[in-house]
């Protein structure tokens, strides 16, 4: 079954397969590497599946599956001086722009930052070729690198007005089923958002930090937001296939050890485990989350903290 949809994909593995037909058995026909730009032409429900993700993507020449794709928009923006003192929340608006330790595309290279992820702008520059720059900084490890001011826009503090404020706090709540890979969320027991997920996948090895990348099962309360974190083993690279996630955008923590739900770039794969213990999701329903959910989140806070929302995790 196909459903016209006309867009583009932006392959976020390191590579993957273009096949003959919607189905993993079907003939391979070329091998697509990580931020190829994809045109698609329509939506396709395989038979075939995979059962917790049949979509798949028919392109010009072929077909893909959805599991491993971005789906991204080409919006370049008018770069703004109004950010305000201390900085304020942007959005990458382009399949991908690279980061440089200056102003300047002759300088070293850093980051990519991908679609739908979120960064902190401190301030508009010039550029070494004349061009306009954000400068950006990066909330682990608290320094300061930059991207084409036009590949980023500002997040407004409307957008992140919260959703159903009239809701009482402990009417609010969140159940997450990991046997069905979803997340429902509940006003007063009327189910109001309802949703695939990827939560944590179990290590089969010792973890070197003693956290297990299982998501674990049990009562929370989301008790930290940030819009933005840089997720990953914390190095300075321009290497797209090292383990550095900037920009993972709007988390609400429910934990002590850094278990949170957030907005996922790295795939598209929801209906299975694939996480590192997280609650993977589309960034805009992870969006809705952070707006939805107590504890309130100031605009342009990198962080907000209190005891909030019930998250049930079964």
């Amino acid at each position: 079954m196909a459903e016209q949809a006309a867009g583009l994909g932006r392959v976020a593995d390191t590579y993957i397969w273009l096949y003959a037909e919607p189905s993993f058995r079907a003939p391979r026909l070329a091998r697509l590497t990580r931020d190829t730009l994809l045109n698609i032409q329509a939506r396709v429900l395989s038979d075939d599946g995979p059962a917790h993700n049949p979509l798949w993507y028919e392109l010009p020449d072929g077909f893909v599956h959805s599991g491993r794709i971005q789906p991204v928009r080409w919006e370049p923006q008018r770069p703004t001086s109004a950010i305000p003192e201390g900085g304020g929340i942007f959005e990458v608006s382009v399949p991908f722009t690279r980061t440089y330790r200056k102003p300047d595309p002759a300088s070293d290279p850093l980051y990519r930052l991908y679609f739908q992820s979120t960064a902190w702008v401190e301030a508009l520059v010039e550029g070494a070729d004349g061009r306009a720059w954000y400068r950006l900084l990066d909330d682990l490890l608290n320094v300061r690198y930059y991207a084409r001011a036009e590949h980023l826009r500002r997040v407004h503090p409307e957008e992140l007005a919260p959703i159903s404020p009239h809701i009482p706090a402990s009417e609010k709540l969140l159940k997450v089923s990991l046997a069905e890979q979803e997340v429902r969320a509940y006003e007063r027991g009327k189910l109001v958002l309802r949703t695939r997920i990827a939560s944590g996948v179990a290590s089969r090895k010792p973890i070197s930090n003693g956290i297990p990348t299982e998501t674990p099962r049990g009562r929370f309360h989301i008790d930290m937001k940030m819009p933005l974190r840089h997720m990953g083993n914390g190095r300075l690279t321009p290497d797209p296939e090292a383990y550095e996630l900037p920009g993972v955008p709007w988390v609400s923590y429910f934990t002590s050890t850094g278990v949170g739900f957030h907005g996922t770039y790295w795939h598209a794969d929801f209906g299975r485990p694939m996480s590192h213990g997280c609650v993977n999701m589309r960034p805009e329903e992870a969006k809705w989350i952070f707006r939805w959910s107590a504890p309130i989140s100031v605009p342009d806070t990198r962080l907000q903290s209190g005891r909030g929302t019930l998250v049930i995790i079964y």
